[in-house]
């Protein structure tokens, strides 16, 4: 691989990037834990984005041989120029109501895999009605919303269903210890709220709707040792893109813990800060997904540490599975339809703890 530095720009074909992945946004919170799961994985890395100083910062941290090539998302040359001869592309770069079209535009002329970790409803609702023929025609992956709002769950509601094409209904509640959340989510959020002009957004009788409801508190029951709860009701994620994309659903309702939820409202509640060597903060959480069909109620589980280093691993290990022919399908499609969701799950041992649970 070639050595830390910025790409020539004139040059389409370097060797630094055959096989690497591209990370756009790799300058952000999220975007450096992709960057590093990539170099623990010994996976070669492209870093991208529009400020070429701090990306070469980043590639000259930790001693490892990482290519530069900045890119702007009202550029579209500069994109090609980034992704030429790479493997595929993470996009970091929130908001993704902004960076998603033209990275993903990008990806398909390159004709590369396309990951995000967008927790945006609207901009992966976009992504799914938007690229979905340009994906399918030019036989490329698109997975949106790889992250852990929007991926986990959803592959949770996959490991629970065990291959159910319908449900009547599912819950997905967020059990986490606190929110800290970074300056890109403080963004995100200002955009998803001015596109909605300050509207909520829930998923029921089968389709997106938009109210003007009071949030509403109520108990959820999560699994010990976290136990009964206060959750904040229909505090709307990005499940409710994922998992109807491939479930014939009519609701599903995410559910958040009432702290977590204060803390992510509170304009003063800092940034997250690190506590350990891989640079996670000490938040905890637990996503507890429940589906009902019939008479029959099955339930998943997730445990770890820090939503945004978690992330990362979601992103990295859809990437190397699209990359090893491990995909079920091209085209734009959330985590467990791209994939084998029990074992995506199992693959991530080290990172999450999982269980599962069927009632009659």
């Amino acid at each position: 691989m070639s050595t830390v530095g910025t790409a020539d720009m004139t040059d389409t074909t370097d060797a630094g990037t055959t096989g690497a992945v591209v990370v756009y946004g790799a300058t952000g919170h999220t975007g450096r834990f992709i960057v590093a799961e990539l170099r623990r994985r010994g996976i070669a890395t492209v870093v991208s984005g529009r400020d070429e100083a701090r990306l070469e910062a980043l590639a000259a941290e930790g001693g490892a041989d990482v290519l530069v090539r900045p890119a702007a998302v009202d550029d579209p040359a500069s994109l090609d120029r980034a992704l030429a001869g790479a493997a595929a592309v993470i996009n970091a770069a929130g908001p993704f109501a902004v960076t998603g079209g033209p990275v993903v535009e990008a990806a398909l002329r390159a004709g590369i895999p396309y990951v995000d970790v967008a927790a945006e409803i609207e901009a992966n609702a976009a992504m799914f009605a938007d690229r979905a023929e340009a994906a399918r025609k030019a036989e490329v992956p698109v997975v949106p919303a790889m992250a852990f709002y929007g991926g986990l769950g959803d592959l949770l509601v996959g490991a629970a269903t065990g291959g159910w094409e319908a449900a009547d209904e599912v819950h997905v509640a967020y059990g986490l210890s606190s929110w800290r959340p970074t300056a890109g989510t403080r963004e995100a959020g200002t955009v998803s709220h001015e596109r909605r002009a300050g509207r909520r957004v829930r998923f029921t009788d089968g389709a997106l709707r938009y109210h003007d409801d009071q949030l509403a508190e109520q108990e959820w029951d999560f699994p010990a040792p976290l136990g009964r709860r206060t959750v904040i009701a229909e505090f709307t994620m990005a499940d409710v893109v994922t998992v109807p994309s491939h479930v014939d659903v009519p609701e599903v309702r995410t559910y958040m813990a009432a702290e977590a939820a204060r803390d992510l409202a509170g304009p003063d509640t800092p940034a997250p800060e690190a506590v350990d060597d891989l640079g996670r903060s000490d938040q905890t959480f637990v996503v507890d997904v429940l589906v009902r069909s019939g008479g029959i109620e099955r339930r998943a589980t997730a445990r770890g540490q820090d939503i945004y280093a978690v992330t990362a691993p979601l992103a990295v290990e859809a990437v190397e599975r699209l990359l090893s022919g491990r995909a079920r399908t091209t085209g734009v499609a959330s985590a467990a339809a791209m994939f084998d969701a029990p074992d995506f799950l199992r693959a991530l041992a080290p990172y999450l703890s999982v269980e599962l649970s069927h009632r009659p």
